[in-house]
């Protein structure tokens, strides 16, 4: 079997998942599912992002150890993914001592090449980020555009230094000729006019006294901990094996895919490529750069209180119907904008009113006329594996609706229920045929309702449950 290994981005775990987590984890889970489908050996990677100052000043107001705090949060991240049936073969955190070796390992080899050095910085730091900052890369009230509105702490300690500057036409060369190929086209476009203007190397240590003495030990700096960054980035090698395991890390590496959102763009597509060139490690292969969900028109704030928890709605109405606004109802390259009342519209037209409409009324014909389900070969539509290759979960579900829509119009002009004898069979027979189809082709994205659908269409078919009842 062929191998994929696609890796979620590792999210902080300063405070509970939001809405925005599960847009991503159900993005990774679908193109996981997809490859499963094709029969590959899949491996999807996620896991905990614990090592960062953010963790440690949460810990800190919340009163408590920050070992104690971190898994509490990871789990909460953990828990979500399982909710969406979000399937993670490989759950990583950040404090497990096999992720400290790695991370070391990794450390060593970029020293041995000449790339790690110490000197003395001032800087503007992002504790959002965990990112420095010069003026000119901050907006226009002196402020991170991740993060408006959060001031920058102004620090200088003395760091050890990774040489990005070194790597510039390098990163350059892999990038332009696709050898690390940044999807959609206008991020890569982006991320080579910021190598363009020039690369400054990039702090990749902390003291012990701002880290708390949390984190990633230094080797052989009893004074410094292992800057995020340079160890979260690796969360990606450790998980399999790096520096621990190197026969399961030969096996899965490189990764074939890192799903991450815009903002964190820099750091994979500039910091992460570069190490592991100065470690003599291979490129992961592709980088799917996905945009954000808004909330009622808003990017999510903690400062606005628009941050949505997720675990309501999948509570009430289950994981698909959330699975499904997130994959059909936007775009994965434009922002999207995400209110219950967009959800519940969604949900009524085009879950319970469109596909569980058809499978309620094909299955109560079937069950009068005592249909059963001829038990044939079922095969993924060519026609999704073109938007499935460019990760455009939306176009992929517009075809799929296109087919429930042209099912249900059939049925609307045959009008089998006025029919008898063979002339009912032959049209519930066909019906029947598409609704597997349609079943089968849901399973990367719906895969509760898919596995549903191919129950009750096997064998002697009945009238169950619906699938969506109407909200």
């Amino acid at each position: 079997m062929n191998k994929f290994f696609i890796t979620n981005a590792i999210p902080y775990v300063n405070a509970k998942p939001h809405i925005g987590h599960a847009l991503e984890f159900i993005q990774s889970d679908t193109i996981a599912r997809y490859h499963r489908l094709l029969q590959e050996e899949v491996v999807l990677l996620c896991g905990g992002d614990e090592n960062a100052l953010k963790n440690v000043q949460a810990a800190e107001s919340f009163g408590e150890d920050v070992q104690t705090f971190v898994d509490k949060h990871t789990e909460l991240f953990r828990k979500l993914a399982e909710k969406l049936n979000v399937k993670f073969d490989i759950w990583q955190k950040g404090s497990s001592k096999s992720h400290h070796t790695s991370s070391q390992k990794l450390w060593e080899l970029c020293l041995s090449n000449g790339d790690i050095y110490k000197k003395s910085y001032k800087g503007l730091y992002c504790v959002g980020c965990e990112s420095f900052y010069t003026l000119q890369e901050l907006n226009e009230k002196g402020e991170c555009f991740e993060h408006p509105g959060k001031k920058l702490e102004e620090v200088e300690e003395e760091n050890y230094f990774f040489k990005l500057s070194k790597y510039q036409d390098y990163l350059i060369e892999i990038i332009e000729k696709d050898d690390y190929q940044i999807i959609p086209e206008f991020r890569k476009n982006e991320i080579l006019a910021f190598l363009k203007s020039g690369l400054e190397d990039f702090s990749i240590s902390r003291s012990n006294q701002r880290a708390k003495n949390w984190g990633v030990p230094v080797p052989n700096d009893p004074t410094q901990r292992i800057y995020v960054w340079f160890d979260a980035l690796n969360i990606y090698q450790s998980g399999i094996g790096f520096g621990i395991d190197q026969e399961k890390y030969n096996k899965y590496w490189p990764a074939d895919l890192h799903v991450i959102g815009k903002g964190i763009i820099r750091f994979h597509a500039v910091y992460w490529p570069a190490i592991l060139k100065s470690a003599g490690l291979e490129l992961p292969k592709k980088l799917f750069v996905h945009e954000y969900f808004t909330v009622n028109g808003q990017k999510m704030s903690k400062t606005l209180g628009n941050v949505y928890d997720p675990l309501p709605l999948i509570e009430k109405y289950g994981a698909d119907p959330l699975r499904y606004f997130c994959l059909a109802k936007i775009s994965p390259f434009q922002d999207g904008d995400f209110s219950q009342e967009k959800f519940i519209e969604g949900y009524n037209s085009d879950l319970a009113n469109g596909l569980g409409n058809l499978v309620a009324r094909v299955a109560k014909l079937c069950e009068k006329h005592n249909i059963k389900a001829s038990e044939l070969p079922l095969s993924f539509d060519p026609k999704l594996e073109e938007p499935l290759k460019q990760f455009k979960f939306n176009d992929a579900l517009s075809h799929i609706w296109k087919e429930i829509a042209d099912a249900d119009k059939k049925i609307n002009e045959e009008k089998p229920w006025e029919l008898d004898g063979e002339k009912a069979k032959t049209a519930l027979e066909d019906y029947v045929k598409r609704i597997q189809h349609i079943g089968f082709n849901l399973q990367p994205f719906l895969p509760q309702t898919a596995e549903k659908i191919l129950n009750q269409f096997s064998g002697k078919i009945k009238v169950n449950d619906p699938l969506f009842p109407r909200i």
